[in-house]
């Protein structure tokens, strides 16, 4: 039988997330976002950050603490562990006992001696806007077996959800910067017009006069556009 108070707090846990990435102020707050709801939704979850491999390197986002950026670094350190290998293998690591597990000897040793993390759940994230970045969401905690089946699968919810949500809020936000830059180049175009007709120059001519009316007012090219266009003068100073 499913637990009905389980799912009422996925579904507000869920609620929650989609509202707190869409509203959120920048992409860097709505990872935080997914990563501080990851913590409410899943049980036995300590701490939560998320690991990003690129042609650059390898760097921590949106921990939820600290301890989220210690262990990445001595993954990074090490040169492997369930972190980057969620990333990079595009699957789910799940261990019980670092300590004891084979596939990340010293690593999971060192994880459990110096930080105190014995427990780990890491998911690959996809994102379809960002082909060029492997990112993996990972959650922790200090006790041994802290993550049951219904913890992974609660997390693996949350990682493909929560990266839907990203991916549409990001395409949402370039869509809207499409939009202005449109409408910029529109209103640029037009008081080029203007000019041209005015003071019978041409096009380029057009251009370098509104180029040089923003560098000495210090103002934006698409302000004075805007201006040439509703007024017919062009303030250079």
């Amino acid at each position: 039988m499913v637990d009905t108070s389980t799912v009422d707090r996925a579904l507000k846990v869920f609620s929650a997330l989609t509202t707190d990435i869409s509203e959120a102020p920048s992409h860097d707050d709505a990872l935080r976002a997914l990563t501080a709801h990851c913590l409410e939704l899943v049980d036995g979850a300590e701490s939560a950050g998320i690991t990003c491999v690129s042609d650059s390197g390898c760097e921590t986002a949106a921990p939820t603490d600290e301890l989220a950026v210690k262990v990445d670094a001595l993954q990074f350190e090490v040169g492997s562990g369930p972190c980057i290998d969620a990333a990079i293998e595009e699957t789910v690591f799940r261990t019980d006992d670092l300590r004891a597990d084979n596939r990340w000897p010293v690593f999971g040793r060192r994880a459990a001696d110096e930080l105190g993390v014995q427990s780990m759940l890491s998911f690959r994230l996809f994102f379809e806007e960002d082909d060029q970045l492997a990112a993996a969401l990972n959650l922790y905690s200090t006790k041994t077996a802290a993550f049951s089946d219904i913890a992974q699968l609660s997390g693996l919810a949350a990682t493909a959800y929560g990266a839907a949500v990203v991916t549409s809020r990001r395409r949402q936000t370039r869509i809207v910067n499409l939009e202005r830059a449109l409408a910029s180049n529109r209103e640029i175009g037009a008081a080029i017009g203007v000019l041209m007709t005015r003071h019978k120059v041409t096009q380029d001519q057009a251009f370098d006069l509104l180029r040089m009316a923003s560098q000495n007012t210090h103002r934006k090219l698409a302000d004075i556009a805007r201006d040439v266009v509703e007024t017919g003068a062009l303030e250079m100073r």
